[in-house]
């Protein structure tokens, strides 16, 4: 019984609980709040976008949910895990173990193929056959026949396919995405958001998208925006009107 209950529990409480987060920067003669009390739960395989202009707190916002850096003042449950008092090695093997991340600028290893670059993140967490599991999901992205190119031989769709397949290796309970569609023309940035979002949807990952494209963020269950640090959900009324 305590076994079940314990089971219920994981599966019932929000995959990413943010309680009056707030995130300051110290100036030469000022600080600056660049996130101000921020509140916030994303459930268990969700899929959410934060929208909001450059500037805005979004990235660092996604920073902070991803325990890259700590707030100034309160807290970000990832997964049951407070990252706060977490020590920086512990943040770090949180996230190897249960985080993904697809960033704008793909940040590939430039001297790696594909395929070394997929690999990575399974050889480095222990993975078994890490050469099979990677040449899959490459094939499961459309890249089967450029397993050996590099990246700076692939084009900016291609090299997020690639980032993308990496992010979903170590199949992470949530997947962070900055921009990911930003350097993406038109109708390859619609292709790389579809693959992102079928992936995400088979694979169950909890997804938490930043993006100033609010045509992108509507693809997602829910959609809140972030103008001068503070964060607010629209009405579904008031984000329909955004995307017409």
């Amino acid at each position: 019984m305590s076994d079940l209950s314990e089971s219920y529990s994981q599966n019932d409480r929000p995959m990413l609980k943010v309680t009056n987060l707030t995130h300051r920067v110290s100036l030469e003669t000022d600080t600056l709040t660049i996130l101000q009390g921020v509140n916030l739960e994303i459930n268990r395989g969700e899929s959410v976008a934060i929208v909001g202009r450059s500037g805005s707190g979004k990235t660092t916002l996604l920073g902070l949910l991803a325990g890259l850096d700590t707030p100034s003042d309160g807290q970000v449950e990832l997964d049951g895990s407070v990252i706060s008092q977490l020590s920086e090695d512990e943040r770090a093997k949180l996230r190897s173990r249960r985080v993904g991340f697809v960033f704008q600028s793909f940040q590939l290893l430039p001297a790696l193929t594909a395929l070394e670059n997929v690999m990575l993140p399974l050889e480095l967490s222990g993975s078994e056959k890490p050469d099979a599991k990677a040449r899959e999901l490459l094939e499961r992205v459309g890249l089967g026949e450029r397993l050996s190119h590099t990246p700076r031989q692939l084009s900016g769709g291609e090299q997020q396919r690639v980032a993308i397949a990496r992010a979903f290796a170590s199949e992470p309970v949530v997947l962070f995405a900055d921009e990911p569609t930003g350097n993406l023309d038109n109708r390859t940035g619609s292709e790389v958001s579809d693959l992102l979002m079928t992936l995400n949807r088979e694979q169950g990952t909890t997804l938490v998208m930043v993006t100033h494209d609010e045509r992108l963020a509507a693809r997602c269950g829910r959609q809140f925006s972030i103008e001068a640090g503070v964060l607010s959900e629209p009405s579904s009324a008031t984000a329909q009107e955004a995307v017409n």
